[in-house]
């Protein structure tokens, strides 16, 4: 369902996530789905790409800060760099919902760095979005 061609299919599969994560446990996510909702981080597909950050904001509301340090934060850092501007900007928007869960340290050394560079994009939406995260560094 997250590679669906339709928008709502992919949108409600997130929500979803959520779900299964409350259901079957933080272990279990780490393991069997967290891996393979981040494997679309890499498609050719933008749209889809686009789905993992959505399904991130989803799944930060119920997994350990380490689950996001150790799995999520490495792949957001990845798409931080990705050609499409959409891309960039919704990274931003994942990070913003990510900083109340992470620790001060990881923030101020993993978090804050990726915004500042985002925050130089060219594109205006990215570096406006990265000035709405950065404020709550």
């Amino acid at each position: 369902c997250l590679s669906d061609k339709v928008f709502e299919i992919r949108q409600a599969a997130t929500d979803i996530l959520k779900s299964l994560t409350e259901c079957f446990g933080q272990d279990w996510a780490k393991v069997k789905l967290i891996p393979k909702v981040l494997q679309l981080s890499t498609n050719k597909n933008y749209l889809y790409r686009m789905t993992v950050l959505f399904a991130v904001k989803q799944l930060a509301l119920v997994v350990s800060k380490e689950i996001i340090q150790q799995q999520i934060l490495p792949t957001i850092s990845k798409m931080s760099t990705d050609g499409v501007p959409n891309i960039r900007f919704n990274c931003c928007k994942t990070l913003a919902v990510l900083i109340p869960k992470l620790d001060t340290q990881t923030v101020q050394h993993t978090v804050k760095p990726m915004l500042m560079k985002l925050h130089d994009d060219q594109d205006g939406d990215v570096k406006y979005f990265a000035a709405q995260a950065l404020a709550l560094c």
